[in-house]
């Protein structure tokens, strides 16, 4: 926004003279300053909307319970809408009404008069509520739109091949590693680029996807778990915008016929972040999926992790032990490495040497040693463990046993006095041991080797600002089985607002089943009972606590909905 709006809020004395200074640092780096100091909460937006509204003498409105009908949003383009910082919101016996949230720019209305020969009138709004509107009627952040619609004048005149071309040569000269300045003179291909990665961020995004399609190029981010579709790109643009995600990759660019993996590391508003990067080759081009490392968002404590007591107890037992295993399972995004980290952290003593063996190295530890596999020097799990064997190692870390023979190493050090932590991609704790023997694996060396088995998953969590109570019927708790456990529970429903854009959730919270490997529940599997009996044993002998109930247990506690435990867990 304008530096006209920051020397009237120190004026008026909203803003302090460090606070201008500060602003003033964030508009040389092309920031907003007025946006960063609300997300911050050092300006409260609530009473600086008040303000505004009684300075300019104008009405202010909610703009999140407007639905703008789509002929109002057709009056401005979103070039237009972004230039004049302006949404269309009604149209009244000729008069265009409009939201804005910073009326010190109302000359910029004049360009809207111009362009689309109305009168305009203006309301005031919050700059959450129109960042959201923006996003929702004309997608994509500023930067990006700009972009987008910079691309599509510079392309008018210009075929597919050679603008492809010319892109390229744009970006082989940008910094692969800089992120400044990016949406102003510099080609529009890195500025589509970066507004992503910035609006991933932004938005607390864990994947980015770039696909291309037979007459769509769209990308799509995963917001907790869900994925958002936020912006579709020119289909000119394809090959310029993933030759720029392998670049900042270092990835071969003129390969495209095999997957390729890479990295991009950038410094955004003072905090570092990691993406581990991939492409496929698809029908129509390659596609980039994008997972977000970010440092600062690491938590590394198991007392915040969302473990309950009787849960926490036994995970730490398990760890505390000198040697055997303990297998965190759960599918993809699902926290397994967090858990294990954390564990990591816990035994990450002077006394003892901590090793890990992953694929990728998704966060540096101190004071660990990591190895990265590279399958193309011979480089795999099972050949990097045995080495690690030779290292005198305390505690080892395997990424994943994906195989009987990382298994089958993994076991012989677990059985040789070395603690080994470890993922498998199983749904449950009891079918992680059925898992192994399907592997390969003997039964006794299962029974002899593991101590713990963790199953988790992240439920998304109802945002605190929209969720509103829900009547639950009786027959469904019954049907679900936790009459007893819920039947005087007050559950609650996602409705949405702009705070979680319309979804109704924000954040995410782990639930988890932990298993202690009793020698009861050994000795059934060495009788070879099915995974189903042992479960059954597991909850009526030795109290285990399913994914389900643990889930219901949130809702119960009004973190999450009904429906959201029901559909991330199984009955079993």
């Amino acid at each position: 926004m304008s530096r006209k709006l920051v020397e009237l809020l120190f004026k008026e004395r909203l803003i302090t003279q460090n606070q201008q200074q500060e602003a003033e640092q964030i508009f040389r780096a092309n920031g907003d300053a007025i946006r960063q100091f609300i997300e911050k909460k050092t300006l409260s937006e609530s009473k600086l909307v008040y303000f505004l509204s009684q300075k300019f003498s104008m009405q202010s409105i909610n703009l999140t319970k407007f639905e703008v009908k789509p002929e109002v949003i057709s009056n401005v383009s979103g070039e237009l809408a972004r230039k004049t910082n302006a949404i269309p919101i009604q149209m009244n016996r000729g008069i265009l009404v409009v939201a804005i949230c910073d009326p010190t720019q109302l000359n910029l209305l004049e360009d809207l008069k111009f362009a689309t020969k109305l009168n305009v009138e203006a309301v005031l709004t919050t700059f959450t509520a129109f960042d959201g509107s923006m996003m929702k009627y004309y997608g994509g952040t500023q930067n990006l739109g700009k972009a987008l619609e910079q691309f599509k004048k510079d392309t008018k005149d210009t075929s597919d091949k050679a603008k492809g071309k010319d892109e390229v040569q744009h970006i082989e000269q940008f910094t692969v590693h800089d992120m400044g300045g990016n949406s102003g003179d510099d080609a529009p291909v890195i500025a589509v680029v970066n507004g992503v990665l910035t609006e991933a961020v932004r938005r607390g995004a864990s994947d980015i996807h770039v696909e291309p399609y037979e007459k769509d190029f769209r990308v799509r981010l995963r917001i907790d778990g869900t994925l958002v579709d936020i912006t579709h790109i020119p289909m000119e643009m394809r090959r310029a915008v993933i030759a720029r995600f392998k670049i900042m990759s270092r990835m071969d660019i003129a390969e495209s016929r095999v997957p390729q993996d890479g990295r991009i590391k950038i410094k955004l508003g003072g905090k570092e972040v990691d993406f581990r990067v991939n492409t496929l080759p698809t029908l129509f081009g390659e596609k980039v999926v994008l997972r977000l490392l970010s440092k600062g968002n690491l938590q590394l404590d198991l007392l915040k992790l969302g473990f309950e007591d009787r849960q926490l107890e036994i995970f730490r037992k398990g760890i505390a032990q000198p040697n055997g295993m303990v297998l965190v399972t759960g599918p993809t995004g699902s926290g397994k490495t967090t858990t294990l980290y954390s564990a990591l952290m816990e035994l990450n003593l002077i006394s003892d040497n901590l090793s890990t063996v992953e694929d990728p190295v998704e966060y540096n530890l101190e004071g660990v040693n990591q190895v990265q596999i590279n399958k193309d020097v011979g480089l795999s799990f099972a050949s990097s463990l045995r080495s690690l064997l030779r290292q005198d190692p305390d505690t080892i870390l395997v990424g994943e046993i994906r195989d009987y023979e990382t298994a089958e190493v993994a076991v012989q050090a677990a059985l040789t006095g070395h603690l080994v932590l470890s993922t498998l991609h199983t749904n449950d704790t009891v079918s992680t041991i059925t898992r192994l023997v399907n592997m390969g694996l003997e039964p006794f060396l299962v029974t002899a080797s593991v101590n713990t088995i963790v199953a988790q998953r992240l439920l998304r969590t109802l945002c605190m600002k929209c969720k509103e109570p829900n009547q639950v019927a009786v027959e469904q708790l019954k049907e679900l089985g936790v009459f007893e456990m819920a039947k005087d529970a007050k559950f609650y429903r996602a409705r949405g607002c702009q705070e979680c854009s319309q979804t109704g959730y924000k954040g995410r919270v782990a639930i988890y089943e932990v298993l202690e490997y009793a020698p009861a529940l050994k000795e059934m599997t060495l009788e070879g009972r099915s995974a189903i009996e042992i479960k059954r044993a597991a909850v009526q002998n030795f109290a285990l606590q399913t994914l389900r109930v643990s889930a219901i247990k949130k809702a119960i506690e009004g973190r999450t909905s009904l429906e959201e435990a029901v559909s991330m867990t199984s009955e079993v």
